[in-house]
């Protein structure tokens, strides 16, 4: 570790704390424009700089002194190495002058005992009030606690091209070392899971299709989805088709899966990545809206309708920990209307006897039960399915009850709701007296 390392963090984590951007798109452009920087470098910069945006309400809180420090940065990087990776001020004296080493010392002995809870957990106000009125104070802190950790790196098999025993066992076979701890998924029956993010894009693995990336509960969603060979599926709000590839491997390539998505850019990163699948069965569309003209001559003709809808993100905060500093309540309001409309609209799409699956990767009530519950009360055509009974249907246990609920400090997951509703009958219009 040297100063100027240090140095460059800092100018990375200043231009994140103006949140006007996505973390991880600003950290690519940093990367792409400073090419010199070598693989651990880029890995200490990375690291800390995510580490910092998962604690930054308590390393605010003991950085905090009364005037506007243009060093905020770097002395939040250097809090972040003192008091949540556990250095010592000798380990950290070659990046320090005398100055800053008395700094680090008032830094290392400060007292974070009675801190209010909110600082303990690193959310902001807002979000601590609704997360305790959901879940009680204890758990909301043991939910806010397990975002302040890496995410696993999660693997999908892809059992188009193979199966999770053989891939499994030829990770195993790389590993001779142990030096990473490669296992099954608890709960999907196609994951693999290693402890830390690793760049696999390289791998023989992965450029021939065998296998993708793909979070634990996100696997889950599809099989939630339970499609069956010769079905015809909607993917409604695609992104870049993760979960379209997963449905269309359960389909066994069979019937016809439509991919939705206003994102054209997202949309041809789905088409990279189908190249590798080796799927056949998988259309994308780009539309303008849930409203796009295009879908009309679709309604009633789908089997399974999977809405993804767009969300706060707020259950994937080990991953993305700056969402948790930039999403509001206003955001969450706006995202509410959007996410009533769109799984409206995706209930005309579903035939009768076929289902729709509702999903977020949010914690908050406001986007998950209550959504569900509006839509069941306005549309008598649909009733709620058991999800856990779902995924029994397919050899999974795993029940959280009548939705599927997925918290980071139970599951090891990102956080994911899910509700499944099954349309009964078209409902017909009333005909007039003569």
């Amino acid at each position: 570790m040297t100063p100027n390392l240090i140095r460059q963090a800092a100018v990375v984590l200043s231009n994140l704390l103006t949140f006007n951007g996505p973390a991880d798109a600003k950290l690519s452009e940093f990367f792409r424009n400073n090419r010199d920087l070598g693989t651990k470098e880029r890995a200490f910069v990375a690291e800390s700089v995510y580490g910092v945006l998962r604690r930054l309400r308590f390393l605010s809180t003991v950085t905090a002194n009364d005037e506007n420090d243009p060093d905020d940065a770097r002395k939040l990087i250097l809090a972040w190495l003192l008091r949540v990776q556990g250095m010592s001020i000798r380990e950290l004296e070659p990046v320090l002058n005398e100055q800053q080493t008395e700094w680090a010392h008032l830094i290392k002995a400060k007292s974070t005992e009675s801190l209010p809870l909110a600082v303990q957990a690193d959310v902001r106000d807002w979000l601590w009030d609704k997360l305790v009125a959901q879940y009680g104070e204890e758990e909301a802190l043991a939910i806010a606690r397990s975002m302040h950790e890496q995410a696993t790196l999660d693997l999908r098999v892809n059992t188009i091209k193979g199966t999770r025993e053989d891939v499994l066992k030829k990770m195993l076979a790389e590993n001779t070392s142990n030096e990473t701890t490669i296992t099954e998924t608890p709960y999907s029956p196609i994951g693999i899971r290693m402890p830390h993010r690793m760049n696999i894009g390289r791998h023989v693995l992965f450029t021939e299709g065998k296998i993708e990336v793909q979070d634990e509960g996100s696997q889950l969603l599809s099989y939630l989805v339970a499609p069956k060979r010769g079905m015809m599926v909607a993917d409604f709000c695609a992104g870049a088709g993760g979960k379209s590839l997963a449905i269309g491997a359960l389909m066994r390539n069979t019937g016809r899966l439509y991919a939705f998505d206003v994102s054209e850019k997202r949309l041809h990163n789905l088409g990279q990545r189908l190249k590798r699948s080796g799927l056949s069965n998988l259309h994308a569309q780009v539309i303008a809206s849930e409203t796009d003209q295009k879908l009309k001559r679709l309604n009633g003709k789908f089997d399974r309708v999977l809405v993804d809808a767009p969300c706060s993100g707020l259950g994937t905060l080990r991953r993305n920990p700056d969402l948790k500093w930039r999403q509001s309540p206003d955001d969450v309001a706006e995202l509410n209307v959007k996410q009533a409309n769109i799984l409206a609209r995706a209930a005309k799409l579903t035939k009768a006897g076929g289902r729709l699956i509702y999903a977020t990767c949010s914690l908050l009530s406001d986007e998950n039960e209550q959504i569900a519950e509006q839509f069941l009360a306005t549309h008598p055509d649909f009733k709620l399915l058991n999800a856990a009974e779902v995924l029994a249907q397919q050899q999974i246990k795993l029940d959280t009850g009548t939705y599927l609920k997925l918290l980071p400090h139970l599951h090891h997951t990102d956080g994911f709701f899910a509700a499944v509703f099954e349309k009964t009958s078209e409902i017909k219009q009333e005909s007039k007296p003569s």
